[in-house]
Order: C-alpha cells, then sequence, then structure tokens
C-alpha cells in the first residue's frame, strides 16, 4: 500500500513544511529536480540493453509546394538544407539530445532546475525552454533560472502557438521550424510544464508544447509530479495530455496518476522523497481517511488454525443464475471455494437447476424454493452472502433481492443484477447494519445514482456514494476504486484489458464474499471492522490473477475461467508463512 495525497493536500503539506518547519523551499525544488534528473539519465543509459540515438532521416518541416508555386529561393534552399543539417547530424554524433520544457510555475522551477543537473553532469546536450507568460514565473523558479544561467545555460522562450499540426507549419517561421526540428531529434524530454495545479483545458503555446511530447515513441518523456494535461485529483485529460514514459511523482502520489485516462498517460510512477518532515507528514494525515493504491494486500492472508474445520472458514449463500445465465453462478461460486470458502451454498432459479448441477463439483446447488422463508432461513444459516450474479431482472427477482437485503444481519455482496434492483430502492441499502459490498462498473454505477457518464471523477463519485449510503463500493475499471463509509479508498494497480470478457466480475464477487466470511481473517487483522480492508484484498487478488492469466496466455486469449484456476498460486505468494 503506498499513500496519496490530493493537489490541495499536498499544496498545504508543502506550505506547513516551509512556513512552520523552516524547509527550504529551493532545497526542495532542487532534490525533486535530483530525482527527474536521475530517472532521465538511467532512460539514457539502462544498465542491460544500453543506448544508442537512432539514426534519423531529413524531412523538410516546410509547407509542401504546390504545382504552380514559384520555385524556392536560394534562401528557401539554405534554410532546407539548415533543417536538414540539424537532423541528420544525429546520425554522426552520439551525444544524446534532451529538451526540458518548463513552465511559469514551480514545477516549471524543478524542470530548470533538472536541466541544470544534466548540463553539469555532461555527456548530454540539454535545452530547457520557458512556456508562457515570464511575469507569472515565480520566485523560486526565477532563483534557478539564475543558477542555470551562471552554470552556462540558457532558459529559451517557447512561442510557438497552434490549434493543430497543419496550421502549425502553415503559420510557423523560419526559427521555429528550426527549434521543432531540434526538438524532434531528442532522445528523452522532460515535462515540467504543470505538475499538479491545473484545472482547466491546455491550450495555446502549452498545447503546443504538449503535442512535441506526444507520439515519439523513440523519445520517452519523464513527467514532473503529474503528465502536463492530467488531473491530479481525477485522472482527466484535459483536451491534451503528456504521455510519459515514466513520472517522478513527489512525496506522495496522486490519484489521477492510478485513475481514469491518468493511468494511462502517467507511464511508470515512481514516488520519491524530497525532504518533507516525516513526522509532519504523519501529523497532517493520521485523522484523515485513508487514500492508497494497493500495490499489495493489506495484511496477506493468515495461516489457517491447526484445529479448523469447514464451518471456519465460511458458509456462503450465493443467489444467482436465470435462463441463459447458467455460467455467472458457476463461476461466482468456484472463485469463493478457490478464496478459501468452507462451503458454498449455490441458490439458483428452478429450471436452471440441472444445468448448474451438472457444472458443480464443490459447491452445493439447490433449486430455489417458493417459500420466501425457506430461502432466507439457508442465506441466515451462513456467514455472507452474495447476490445478483447472472439473475436477470424479472420483477418477482428484484423483489426477492430487496426482502433479502432488508432481512439478513450478515455481510452481502450485490453484483449485477443484484445492483440493479437496489436502484431506486436505495433506502433499503440505508437501513442496513451490517456490512453491504457493491461491485458496479461504470454502467451499472449510472443506473444506480441517475449520473451521467463518463464519469470524470471516479474517486470522488466512489467516496460520496460510500459516506451517504454506508456501504462498500467497488467501482471496477482501469484502477478500480474500493470505498469505504469513514471516506476511505484504495486505487488497485493490478489488472489489464485481458479481463474485459463477461464472467470476470462474477469472479471477483464470489472472492469477495469468501473473504467477508472466513472467521479466522476477521480474527487475526487489526481491530474493528475490515471488511473494507477485505473487500480491496479481494480487488487486489483478482487483479493478479488477471496479470498471471495475461502472462501465460495473452490478453486476448484468456478466460474468466482461466482466473479461478490463477487463484491458488497468486493466494500462496500472499499467504503468510507460519511455523
Amino acid at each position: 500500500m503506498l499513500p496519496l495525497a490530493t493537489a490541495a493536500q499536498m499544496k498545504e503539506l508543502d506550505r506547513r513544511a516551509i512556513e512552520e518547519r523552516g524547509v527550504s523551499s529551493l532545497e526542495l525544488m532542487e532534490h525533486a529536480a535530483r530525482a527527474v534528473a536521475d530517472t532521465v539519465w538511467e532512460l539514457l543509459h539502462p544498465e542491460e540493453d544500453g543506448f544508442s540515438p537512432v539514426l534519423s532521416s531529413f524531412s523538410s518541416m516546410i509547407v509542401l509546394r504546390k504545382k504552380d508555386d514559384p520555385p524556392p529561393t536560394n534562401e528557401e534552399e539554405r534554410q532546407v538544407a539548415e533543417l536538414r543539417e540539424i537532423v541528420e547530424s544525429k546520425n554522426t554524433d552520439p551525444t544524446p539530445r534532451i529538451a526540458v520544457f518548463c513552465g511559469p510555475g514551480n514545477n516549471g522551477g524543478d524542470g530548470v532546475a533538472c536541466a541544470r543537473l544534466l548540463m553539469e553532469k555532461g555527456g548530454c546536450r540539454v535545452r530547457a525552454f520557458f512556456v508562457g507568460d515570464r511575469a507569472k514565473m515565480t520566485p523560486d523558479e526565477k532563483t534557478m533560472e539564475d543558477r542555470f544561467t551562471a552554470a552556462g545555460g540558457r532558459l529559451e522562450d517557447f512561442s510557438v502557438d497552434m490549434t493543430s499540426r497543419e496550421t502549425l507549419e502553415a503559420t510557423m517561421d523560419y526559427e521555429q521550424q528550426k527549434l521543432l526540428t531540434w526538438i524532434s531529434t531528442c532522445d528523452v524530454m522532460v515535462d515540467a510544464l504543470f505538475g499538479i495545479g491545473l484545472k482547466r483545458p491546455v491550450e495555446g503555446v502549452f498545447r503546443t508544447a504538449v503535442m512535441q511530447m506526444q507520439g515519439r515513441p523513440r523519445c520517452p518523456v519523464v513527467a514532473c509530479d503529474v503528465p502536463s494535461g492530467v488531473n491530479a485529483d481525477t485522472g482527466e485529460v484535459l483536451g491534451e495530455a503528456v504521455q510519459a514514459k515514466v513520472t517522478v511523482t513527489f512525496t506522495r502520489g496522486k490519484p489521477g496518476l492510478y485513475s481514469g485516462e491518468g493511468a494511462v498517460k502517467a507511464g511508470e510512477v515512481r514516488m520519491v522523497d524530497i525532504g518533507i518532515p516525516h513526522d509532519l507528514e504523519y501529523q497532517m494525515f493520521r485523522d484523515l481517511p485513508r487514500l492508497e493504491i494497493i500495490n499489495s494486500p493489506n495484511d496477506g492472508l493468515p495461516r489457517r488454525p491447526r484445529n479448523a474445520h469447514k464451518g471456519d472458514f465460511g458458509k456462503i449463500f450465493v443467489l444467482a443464475g436465470a435462463e441463459g445465465y447458467t455460467g455467472a453462478p458457476v463461476l461466482a461460486a468456484r472463485a469463493a471455494l478457490r478464496t478459501g470458502a468452507g462451503l458454498v451454498f449455490l441458490g439458483v432459479p428452478r429450471d436452471i437447476y440441472p444445468i448448474v448441477a451438472v457444472k458443480c463439483d464443490e459447491a452445493m446447488p439447490f433449486p430455489l424454493p417458493e417459500d420466501y422463508s425457506a430461502i432466507l432461513e439457508k442465506a441466515r444459516g451462513c456467514d455472507a452472502a452474495l447476490i445478483g450474479p447472472g439473475l436477470g431482472r424479472a420483477p418477482e427477482t428484484e423483489a426477492l433481492v430487496l426482502r433479502l437485503l432488508s432481512d439478513l444481519d450478515l455481510p452481502v455482496v450485490l453484483d449485477a443484477d443484484g445492483i440493479n434492483a437496489v436502484a431506486g430502492h436505495i433506502d433499503v441499502l440505508d437501513k442496513r447494519s451490517a456490512p453491504t459490498v457493491l461491485t458496479p462498473h461504470e454502467g451499472e454505477f449510472a443506473r444506480l445514482t441517475g449520473c451521467e457518464l463518463p464519469i470524470r471523477d471516479r474517486l470522488s463519485a466512489a467516496r460520496e456514494f460510500s459516506r451517504a449510503h454506508g456501504c462498500i463500493l467497488i467501482l471496477k475499471g482501469h484502477g478500480t476504486i474500493t470505498a469505504g463509509p469513514d471516506g476511505s479508498a484504495f486505487i488497485n494497480t493490478t489488472g489489464n484489458p485481458g479481463m474485459a470478457k463477461g464472467g470476470s466480475g462474477d469472479v471477483l464477487a464470489g472472492m469477495i464474499a469468501a473473504l467477508l466470511g472466513q472467521k479466522h481473517l476477521h480474527r487475526e487483522r487489526r481491530t474493528g471492522d475490515n471488511a473494507l480492508e477485505l473487500a480491496a484484498d479481494a480487488v487486489f487478488y483478482h487483479g493478479a490473477a488477471g496479470d498471471a492469466c495475461a502472462g501465460q496466455f495473452g490478453e486476448y486469449a484468456m478466460l474468466p475461467s482461466d482466473l479461478v484456476e490463477a487463484l491458488p498460486k497468486i493466494l500462496r505468494e500472499w499467504t503468510e508463512d507460519g511455523p
């Protein structure tokens, strides 16, 4: 688990470190810049496979002439030759070229300092470009510019404005062509335009700079704190955004690096300490709800008690399945068993019972009785319930779901049609006292809440819903979010697009129910209700199983049933060693 902080929290933490603890803001900037410079150097000089500049070929950026245009002048021919020389010199000069784009804020100051550090290190050609209004340059960035100048560098103005690449070629002058031609030959670029403060779409010269850092697969970009164009809190792309190879983020991760499109734009995220006092950070965040990424389970799985029996490991009641949906209940039940459940009772409609029964060896399927009291008695005899996979949306089915939610005093996982049944009946959810876990994808969440798609701020939407209704919400998708009633939230880092197939969610739902139903997991973990942590762990294991399947079968060929078969290795890896 790694801690996260919102943009507002990070600004406050920086302020307190500087104003209350006397930490030098320039020292923080130097530390940040050094971490970025080290990352650039690592990309230029990888230990294993080495680095060699890409051999370049020339393509004139001067606008193509029409057939009836006059022939080029001597001056135009000279300019073309000079542009060609800039590009083709890459074939004879192996010295790496680095472009650093700096905005007018302290993120830009990080970039200027990084350019100086790389220049002082030697062995590369560094050019730093200032983008924006110099009147808005912060005092710290100005100090870094002075240091850069004293070291022999120059912070050049970048003034190319455009609305598209086509209009750029039609309007820029020759000096701008030379600048962009040199940039096109770079081996690494550094993005230090905005950092965490951006809230509006990228426009003008900033958009031009961002577009220079896109679409160059052989020229990786290192982003300072957050890729420019990405909202640090939500991961939303604000018009255009830098595609980073590596994002070096400072002190704590930012939610937008792991959620939404920002998780794609960030590339590899490296969290670095830049000198904020650890005790100050602890004091500021200790009483706030947890906000973390999941790169490992909360506590791992304890060894099972040696004197336990199957009843100790959870009796799970599963209500699932409908005509045409016989796979969902079987996947959910098998996943629950693979995740450690002692007994799984699988209630399905009578007309599909023969089909489901043939598919089940370890789970215990039964046809749902017509008498509601018999169903309730069966469910009450269990430790956790899963309601919804493949259940259908018939009115009598939805009525059954709502009655069970009202009458059951045990943890319930609501998935798929179980969630749909609650839409319009949130009061039933609000009245529950036992833990309730909902596992919607964005479409189901929109039906549940009436929100618009796409969801622009997934983290806030999940946290607000959980707080308002006293439940645990797992908002599935890239960077699945697990949010709890106290405002805590976890963003998952495992999983891959190969899991985007019908049935993967059924596997996850069964896993969550299994962890919630195992008594020894509650006894062994931290005091208090740990349903939130157990649910978040299930999401992690589920994604890790998906990653294992992608490695074995590839993302195209992997199946949800493969996830179930991958669980033993994953769970064994995260089971604590015992005597």
